[in-house]
């Protein structure tokens, strides 16, 4: 019997793909943040994205990460939104 050459914690190829959406999902939102004018504003969103993600970090269900990726790319949009409402006019 040839024992396998990789560690036993070895992601499966959807699960490396849907760990890349997240990553993305991460770093897009924290971006989007950065652009927040009010210093208190940021740093609680910040703290609350971080906090958002590090509470959902085990996740396991399919279904589940699915629709939380859904669910933050929904809300980055609306931050979008309201950061393009917010800058002035020229």
């Amino acid at each position: 019997m040839a024992a396998s050459r990789l560690p036993p914690a070895t992601l499966t190829l959807k699960q490396f793909l849907r760990r890349q959406q997240v990553l993305l999902l991460y770093r897009r939102i924290l971006q989007a943040i950065r652009q927040v004018p009010n210093d208190s504003d940021r740093k609680y969103l910040k703290d609350w994205a971080r906090e958002e993600f590090k509470r959902n970090k085990s996740a396991t269900e399919e279904d589940t990460i699915r629709m939380m990726i859904t669910q933050g790319n929904m809300q980055l949009k609306e931050l979008e939104k309201t950061l393009a409402l917010a800058k002035p006019q020229l």
